[in-house]
């Protein structure tokens, strides 16, 4: 086992998996200490650093894409403050993080774990239920619908609306964009059958973000949505698979279907049925595209 504790937080590593305490210390963010411990499984991991400078240093884990829900909705915006995923360490202790990262590498090298992009979260995403007061509004999210409320000083376009109640299953994305220099960040939610994008700041589906302390916080309401909606790469597949059964231009009417043609469509329900059973397909879904391979046949 390896263990560095610091003022930034501790790390120990018993082989299987990285745990990721954050400090106490005053200046450990307050994203960092709400989203309290993580349990980082090995597989999830692409990669170690260790940085040294004149005053301290920092070690750097890097994940796999597409395992961490937090990574995916932040977009790489979350700052070194903010990132669970880095230490700092003082100089005194450098010859332990660079034992740390010879262990963890060791072991990444012995389970010869991959270090590419992964099709199925590894990390579960903050807990919930949550709820987080930043900029225009609030958001309250129970692990099943996600419900906005709008402040004081919201548009008049929100607060005539009042609360928004979002169910998970109307869910598509969620985004979170910190401000930067001038501009504000947001919270944004695309929903099914939602018009075109309109700015935060008059977008029911998005609270706006004007650069405060609480911002980064969003961040958590985002990771804990995204942890249950689809995953990136079960998407992909989705729309590879609805791409592949609708025809790009219309087509004349097809010859009586031969008999290795008969076979590749039956491989093809097949394939739906499987896609249905792992959950990447709802019952609609799987019914729409199996009816489309039946007129096939």
């Amino acid at each position: 086992m390896a263990e560095i504790i610091q003022k930034d937080g501790t790390w120990v590593f018993d082989g299987d998996a990285l745990r990721l305490t954050p400090g106490r210390d005053k200046n450990v963010s307050l994203l960092r200490r709400e989203l309290g411990e993580l349990l980082v499984p090995l597989a999830a991991l692409a990669g170690i650093s260790f940085e040294q400078g004149k005053k301290s240093g920092r070690l750097r884990l890097r994940l796999r894409d597409g395992a961490d829900p937090l990574l995916h909705a932040a977009g790489g915006r979350l700052t070194e403050p903010h990132d669970p995923y880095q230490l700092l360490v003082e100089s005194a202790r450098y010859g332990v993080a660079e034992y740390f990262v010879d262990e963890v590498r060791n072991a990444l090298l012995l389970d010869q774990v991959p270090s590419g992009p992964v099709d199925a979260y590894l990390l579960p995403g903050p807990s919930v239920p949550l709820s987080v007061s930043a900029g225009d509004g609030i958001a309250h999210f129970d692990g099943e619908q996600v419900r906005l409320e709008w402040k004081w000083q919201a548009e008049d376009a929100k607060s005539a609306a009042g609360p928004r109640t979002l169910p998970l299953a109307d869910i598509v994305a969620v985004e979170w964009q910190p401000s930067v220099g001038l501009e504000n960040g947001h919270l944004r939610f695309t929903v099914r059958a939602a018009p075109g994008k309109v700015p935060p700041k008059y977008d029911p589906n998005a609270v706006e973000l004007w650069g405060f302390k609480r911002d980064p916080l969003m961040a958590l309401v985002a990771a804990a949505v995204q942890a249950r909606l689809l995953h990136p790469a079960a998407r992909a597949a989705l729309e590879e698979a609805r791409a592949a059964d609708e025809p790009s231009a219309p087509a004349p009417a097809p010859a009586p279907a031969a008999e290795d043609d008969h076979d590749a469509l039956l491989r093809r329900l097949r394939e739906l049925g499987e896609l249905h059973r792992s959950g990447v397909l709802t019952d609609e879904e799987f019914t729409l595209a199996k009816q489309a391979v039946l007129k096939r046949m």
